[in-house]
């Protein structure tokens, strides 16, 4: 499974990046996006994001 972070949703708070077992969420200008070929799709960030601005493609 790959995720997504929805730009537009995200606050920038780092708690899915803090999470990553495998470091494939980077911040990018103020937001977070998950490099899909290091994501292993175990969807801690997606249950981790306060917001809810991670989700499945």
């Amino acid at each position: 499974m790959e995720y997504q972070v929805d730009k537009s949703v995200c606050v920038g708070c780092g708690a899915c990046a803090g999470n990553c077992c495998v470091s494939a969420i980077e911040e990018k200008d103020g937001k977070y996006e998950i490099n899909t070929e290091a994501c292993v799709g175990c969807g801690v960030c997606e249950s981790t994001c306060p917001v809810n601005a991670i989700s499945q493609k």
